[in-house]
């Protein structure tokens, strides 16, 4: 069983990666993109039987920053 978990920065939260793929970009002639927000996808490999609250609590504890990510699990 696997499980990916998308983490990305709040609403809100200053993304200064994400500013400086956007800055790039239009320095590469692309300037058609107005905003970039940058985060992160973790794949997980799990044992049969892990639930999805497990996996939950494996972001809540150490995946994400919570207080200023937001994150969100797919099954796979």
């Amino acid at each position: 069983m696997k499980a990916r978990v998308h983490v990305m920065l709040k609403n809100g939260v200053l993304d200064p990666q994400g500013e400086a793929v956007r800055h790039a970009l239009g320095t590469l002639g692309f300037d058609g993109v107005d905003g970039v927000r940058q985060g992160k996808v973790i794949e997980l490999e799990l044992a049969d039987g892990t639930s999805e609250a497990t996996v939950n609590e494996m972001c809540e504890k150490l995946l994400a920053n919570t207080v200023i990510e937001s994150y969100q699990v797919e099954l796979l």
